[in-house]
């Protein structure tokens, strides 16, 4: 069936113009990409993935589609409150999961530089206390990542003890640049979760992590290195839906994106520097 969707994925590829087509081939060329997002669709369609039979309906409001974007020429506009879901019950191959398991979320975007934006994955903060799978976020500074590309893995989906949120993420050293088109992607080999901006990855030394003083076992807080982060739990099943833009906090949806969202990538496998550093080029 895979073979199938890439078959007709390459036809549309050599047939449509405004495409960056040597970036979309790069892509579809990967053996382990499950979902291609290239956000072409007008405000009220549904955003349909280039490989795989996964459609992002719109939640709370339309979004808008900007003329602009570096897969299709188009991109995706959020910061209105509103979001695109995939139901767990449908989510087939993108529910990634298990022990040693590896996983990619990759994304071309034009951050606003406000607030939390979550990108994309499975991540549900609330339901049935915490349905954290894996998700693509830029900026989360309560755990020394603001302004930076933090790529999240929870194997129970629930906080990390004894703190009362998950603390579980890389983040990259360098900041992502607001109102300027950046390629953002994590990666997580089972072992190591590793921030990249723009395909290149820079490691962060022993750092004290903020919020952390006080708690059982860390009287003068945590100290460790956030890319890359060690986390060889694996990722849990914990029946998240896949959402792009926002996730479900205890308030309600919330860490809203706020920009434009050009290309969304998820692979079931953690890709080399080499080839995110291709991707970034391209």
């Amino acid at each position: 069936m895979k073979v199938f969707f890439l078959f007709l994925f390459v036809i549309c590829c050599e047939n449509l113009c405004g495409q960056n087509k040597h970036l979309l081939n790069q892509l579809v060329k990967n053996k382990h990409l499950i979902a291609l997002w290239d956000f072409k669709e007008a405000k009220g369609e549904k955003r349909k993935s280039l490989l795989g039979p996964y459609e992002l309906s719109e939640m709370d409001g339309q979004i808008e589609r900007v003329d602009e974007g570096p897969l299709s020429g188009y991109s995706a506009k959020f910061g209105h409150g509103a979001y695109l879901s995939l139901p767990n019950n449908q989510t087939g191959f993108l529910n990634i999961y298990g022990m040693g398991q590896g996983v990619t979320v990759a994304a071309w975007v034009k951050w606003t530089g406000e607030t939390t934006g979550f990108v994309g994955g499975m991540w549900n903060e609330y339901l049935d206390g915490g349905k954290r799978q894996y998700g693509l976020f830029v900026s989360l500074p309560h755990y020394n990542g603001k302004n930076q590309v933090c790529g999240h893995i929870s194997y129970t989906g629930k906080p990390t003890p004894p703190f009362p949120y998950s603390s579980d993420y890389s983040a990259s050293k360098q900041e992502v640049k607001a109102n300027e088109w950046t390629f953002v992607a994590f990666t997580y080999d089972g072992r190591y979760i590793r921030s990249y901006v723009n395909g290149q990855f820079q490691s962060r030394e022993k750092e004290l992590i903020l919020n952390t003083k006080g708690f059982d076992g860390y009287p003068d807080g945590l100290i460790q290195s956030k890319n890359p982060y060690y986390f060889p739990d694996g990722i849990g099943n914990n029946g998240s839906d896949f959402t792009v833009g926002a996730v479900l906090l205890k308030r309600g949806m919330g860490n809203f994106f706020k920009g434009q969202i050009g290309g969304l990538a998820v692979f079931n496998h953690a890709l080399s520097p080499k080839e995110l550093n291709k991707l970034a080029k391209k």
